[in-house]
């Protein structure tokens, strides 16, 4: 038994199939719309990036929603259920043990001294088992569930950087709605006072009713404009609490008392594409699944090998319980059993093949995430950029309109321009100030944009160890059978 032991122990070092690598992928040396002071870029700073939004509310509902968002928590049980996965298939590679006793009551009839005889027989017994992986299907099915594990966490890490990046996104746009609200709002009052002066003027003869009726039809359009803003705004809100985990109301007294817009810090810096391979959750997820497919191909492999199997066991019977260890009859069994496939059809060739095409598009996958993720960082680099600029513009579009606006209004009052010139010049500045709040809305969701791209995420330590759902009194007990009615019923 030692001899067979150790040849096993030998061989189950090998293994068939392909051996994983790591595949290389060529990748640009830089961004096309990065810019840089440096001859060599910074590394993207990813940790905790939204902290450097400097709103501290913010920062807070992002680790309510890491601790309560129900995404994660089903990303935590698939961590759970990945890690008993590959201590089940661990499990496999190690001998079986199982025991076994019975006691039976037992009558002889017939001829003999024996005839009508009562008597008990007790029996134990002990069988084991041990599969050698002689050419590493186990291992191989190892292996496969270890790359598994690590594809569970690195979902978990996506799920995460997702999470993150909504809530940051949802908590922008809310202090946008709001900034737009405060605007409209001072707008219209402001237009309501140009329309009660007019009202004046027209009773004085000094303004005529058609001045009058546009005065007062540009203040109730933009009042029409602040219930819209006003749903999107709750609506932001009611998402942010869905996505701690609570109910959609939860967050209105917090976000309810307006504050700035978050506005980045600059520079910004993006590092190489290369940086996107081990930073981004998703690709590093998708190279997790690559492993595991090229392990698969080797276990599928194994099959169509010899397997040897190491067997045993040991029986023994008494009259009397207290005789089984003594005085009893004993027999045992020990040998190798050996199966090999035969003829199946080409089945497990076929089976090989398959393995070997899911691999395939695993590894198109991997390139396809490669490239979406490149692709990700370019559209935020570039976008944020240009929306920079839009803002600058913008900026300037309302300092001309602000002055437009006066100098109208001081024509108006000395007579040497129509009262439509003044509505106009109101009226474009109203719009050229929403647009800038859009713009700075605009740019922070592109840094948002930017970091998600990049794979910035929860840096921190994830606890997925402690299940939802505790389970009580699941020993040997007895159960109530009767249906029970729907809890909504």
């Amino acid at each position: 038994m030692a001899i067979a032991g150790l040849t096993a122990a030998l061989l189950a070092g090998c293994a068939v199939g392909p051996d994983y690598q790591t595949p290389f992928l060529s990748m640009p040396d830089g961004w096309s719309h990065a810019k840089s002071d440096t001859a060599t870029p910074r590394p993207p700073q990813l940790a905790h990036w939204w902290r450097r939004l400097n709103d501290p509310l913010l920062s807070q509902i992002i680790e309510e929603a890491v601790a309560g968002n129900l995404d994660v928590a089903a990303a935590k049980a698939r961590v759970r259920e990945a890690r008993a996965t590959y201590r089940q298939s661990f499990g496999a590679m190690l001998p079986g043990v199982s025991g076994s006793g019975s006691a039976t009551s037992n009558k002889s009839t017939g001829s003999g001294a024996s005839n009508g005889e009562h008597y008990r027989l007790y029996q134990a017994g002990f069988d084991a088992s041990w599969e050698i992986d002689l050419f590493g299907a186990n291992k191989r099915a190892v292996e496969a569930a270890q790359y598994g594990l690590d594809a569970a966490e690195e979902d978990l890490r996506a799920t995460l950087l997702t999470l993150i990046g909504d809530v940051a996104a949802n908590y922008v746009d809310a202090r946008g709605y709001q900034a737009r609200i405060a605007l409209a709002q001072r707008t219209a009052g402001s237009q309501r006072e140009t329309a009660d002066l007019t009202r004046n003027k027209f009773e004085a003869g000094a303004a005529t009713a058609l001045d009058v009726a546009n005065a007062s039809g540009q203040q109730t359009d933009t009042e029409a404009n602040i219930p819209e803003l006003r749903a999107a705004f709750h609506q932001a809100v009611h998402r942010l609490g869905v996505l701690t985990g609570k109910p959609p109301a939860s967050l209105a007294d917090r976000m309810g008392k307006p504050k700035a817009i978050p506005r980045p810090r600059w520079p910004i810096p993006a590092g190489i594409p290369a940086d996107v391979l081990v930073d981004r959750p998703d690709v590093r997820l998708a190279e997790r699944q690559l492993a595991a497919s090229t392990a698969r191909i080797g276990q599928a492999e194994a099959e169509r090998y010899p397997k040897v199997s190491l067997t045993g066991n040991i029986d023994t019977s008494a009259r009397k319980l207290g005789d089984l260890g003594k005085s009893s009859s004993v027999s045992w069994s020990f040998g190798p059993a050996i199966s090999v496939p035969i003829f199946n059809g080409g089945q497990l060739k076929a089976a090989v093949e398959i393995a070997e095409a899911q691999r395939d598009q695993y590894f198109i996958a991997y390139r396809s995430a490669v490239l979406t993720a490149l692709e990700d960082v370019e559209n935020a680099l570039v976008a944020l950029r240009q929306e920079r600029i839009k803002h600058g513009r913008l900026a300037s579009s309302v300092q001309s309109y602000r002055k437009s606006a006066s100098l109208a209004r001081s024509l108006y009052d000395t007579g040497s321009s129509s009262f439509l010139d003044v509505l106009d010049a109101e009226r474009s500045l109203y719009s050229a100030e929403d647009a800038l709040i859009a713009s700075r809305v605009a740019i922070t969701q592109d840094y948002i944009s930017l970091h998600k791209a990049l794979g910035g995420g929860w840096s921190g330590e994830v606890d997925s160890s402690k299940p939802e759902i505790v389970d009580t009194n699941t020993g040997p007990h007895f159960v109530d059978i009767r249906p029970r009615p729907a809890p909504w019923r």
